[in-house]
């Protein structure tokens, strides 16, 4: 908002303390659950130049359908933007493997995730909802720890027959930031 202060921001929350603290950055928060929005209040944020999707699919019972209603309200000029998980991420293969999958309050297992998504199934969902994803990249930290996970991954992939150079590049991102756009009609 500092940055671009012309640009009305609009917040949707379903936790009244989050959307109080939204507040502080946002033009006004609607609070209510945007998988159960009416036609009619969805309309009222609608359309926006902008969707942003900030480590928030993983947390909705049914993406694809809320990306399929963004997209349903957008024009040619309009995107979305999303930062989304990457549960192929060594550490998850690794503990998947060890037995060791126990919920946590943040990070990729965090125990309020309802959904899990790889590089694969992020392109099959934002392509279903009728978007073509025109940007995007990962964001990959310091794996230098899981050096005996990856080189697994590598073996891994080589005896089912996957391609070990993708398994290993798949498994580095913690998460994908991306921009999609309205697919042509």
């Amino acid at each position: 908002k500092e940055t671009n202060p012309e640009c009305e921001y609009i917040g949707i929350e379903v936790d009244n303390t989050y959307a109080d603290a939204a507040r502080r950055y946002c033009d006004w928060v609607l609070v209510g659950n945007i998988e159960t929005m009416t036609e009619e209040v969805f309309s009222t944020i609608a359309p926006s130049d902008c969707w942003i999707f900030g480590d928030v699919l993983e947390h909705l019972y049914n993406p694809w359908d809320v990306l399929a209603l963004s997209r349903s309200h957008m024009t040619s000029d309009h995107c979305i933007v999303a930062c989304i998980p990457n549960m192929q991420h060594w550490s998850v293969q690794a503990s998947l493997m060890a037995g060791a999958v126990f919920y946590q309050d943040s990070g990729l297992f965090d125990r309020t995730y309802i959904r899990w998504f790889t590089r694969m199934t992020i392109i099959d969902m934002f392509t279903k909802a009728g978007l073509v994803i025109e940007k995007g990249f990962p964001r990959i930290f310091d794996h230098s720890g899981g050096a005996r996970a990856i080189e697994a991954i590598r073996n891994t992939a080589t005896s089912l027959g996957v391609d070990p150079n993708m398994a290993v590049n798949d498994s580095l991102p913690f998460q994908y930031v991306l921009k999609a756009v309205p697919s042509p009609k």
